[in-house]
């Protein structure tokens, strides 16, 4: 059975993997020049998924409108009239409470846990590199209000047995003694011992030359026109290059998926959430810290990808612009330094800016499209790395007519069709 993958970020070359390992015959394509050079090139590097959650959470819409009115603040909203921006913003309010933050934090929970169990079952099956560091998460907390959510939290992990620890500012110290230095009040934490942190650009990289050493086949530089229709039926992609047909086709494209599906009648409600990040030299390991950190306060992660630090976080609702501001850089470098002063050069970090394809509710839209022949592993957020394993096993067995090793309730699109 061929079948065609759409995008080569870290999602499109795990499903690619998975496809492979269940006997396809796949081809990915790709726009860019190589795998991973998107959304996938500059995250946060942590799989978290004892962290994973949705954005869209109680007290959220009021701190987005306090931050707004901040100068320098890490979320930002464009006035611009918007209808695609404003109706995913509507249906991301209505998830704004607690007990949708309950259904949806535990429906990316199941996802995640499950995407970590399958890269560790993939590290083992292949001779990839990419900076892997189980050391745990550490989400910090700098207000009581951030200490109560994270209650809320606690209590969903707690329900589905993951482990964590609720701790207080001298706990979270204990764990990374590196902040006893930070210039700021930390209220509270909550300890997630199980996640990691690795390079997913470097992972998208390197599983992307060892499926290719496999007879996986790669198209990059190739642009994606249309999706080809016959009979009710996709049967491929229309390119610039020319059509390329198969049995099958995964649409994986991060933020351009609903652009691509749109003509089909499908209607995906993610949109682009701009986020920033900085990769920054260590230059005294005992000064830097090991633990990846979740500021919540500030919504950025941080983790150590062995020798360097990369910091990413903020939250732009400005649509599909990728440009660096200044005052964006400025922001994360003063929040990293306000937790890790030291060991670390804020002077030579490098700067990047991505975007997050994000649903309202949280959870990726995973499997049949509604469209016989059409596979969607859309709407990761900015948890892509953390599920992206999960997520592409997940849709190669249902493309395979295989049964799913987890529940998919409230994972599929149908759940925006009721």
């Amino acid at each position: 059975m061929k079948t065609l993958v759409l995008g080569a970020g870290v999602v499109g070359t795990t499903t690619a993997y998975y496809l492979h390992r269940l006997g396809h015959e796949v081809e990915v394509i790709e726009r860019r020049d190589g795998a991973g050079l998107e959304t996938s090139f500059g995250n946060a590097g942590g799989l978290c998924p004892s962290f994973a959650g949705p954005w869209a959470a109680p007290g959220m819409p009021l701190k987005v409108l306090k931050m707004m009115l901040q100068k320098n603040a890490p979320v930002r909203f464009s006035l611009r009239p918007d209808a695609e921006r404003l109706r995913w913003a509507r249906q991301w309010l209505r998830e704004c409470n607690a007990p949708r933050f309950r259904v949806n934090k535990a429906r990316m929970q199941r996802v995640a846990h499950y995407s970590l169990a399958c890269l560790r079952e993939l590290m083992a099956d292949t001779p990839l590199r990419f900076d892997y560091h189980a050391s745990g998460v550490l989400q910090l907390f700098q207000t009581e209000a951030e200490c109560q959510l994270g209650d809320m939290s606690a209590n969903t992990l707690a329900s589905l047995d993951i482990p964590h620890t609720v701790l207080d500012a001298e706990g979270a110290r204990a764990i990374e003694p590196t902040l006893q230095r930070a210039t700021i009040n930390i209220a509270g934490a909550l300890h997630l011992p199980s996640d990691a942190s690795g390079d997913s650009h470097a992972f998208s990289q390197a599983l992307a030359a060892w499926l290719q050493q496999q007879g996986v086949r790669f198209r990059y530089g190739t642009d994606i026109q249309h999706l080809i229709r016959e009979q009710g039926r996709v049967t491929g992609a229309q390119t610039a290059a020319g059509p390329i047909h198969a049995d099958a086709t995964v649409v994986a494209l991060g933020n351009q998926a609903p652009r691509l599906v749109a003509p089909l009648g499908i209607a995906l409600p993610v949109y682009p959430l701009k986020g920033y990040s900085i990769t920054a030299p260590v230059t005294d390991p005992d000064a830097a810290p090991t633990v990846s950190v979740m500021d919540e306060h500030n919504k950025i992660m941080i983790s150590r990808l062995g020798n360097r630090i990369r910091a990413a976080g903020m939250a732009e609702l400005v649509g599909h612009d990728v440009s660096l501001s200044a005052a964006g850089k400025a922001t994360l470098i003063r929040a990293v330094r306000s937790l890790f002063p030291h060991g670390i050069d804020y002077e030579n970090a490098s700067f990047w800016a991505g975007l997050r394809p994000m649903t309202p509710d949280g959870p990726s839209i995973l499997g049949e499209s509604g469209v016989p022949g059409l596979y969607l592993n859309a709407g990761h957020g900015s948890n892509g790395w953390t599920q992206a394993c999960g997520t592409s096993r997940i849709v190669a067995d249902i493309v395979s007519g295989r049964t799913p090793e987890i529940d998919m309730e409230g994972l599929t699109i149908a759940r925006y069709r009721r």
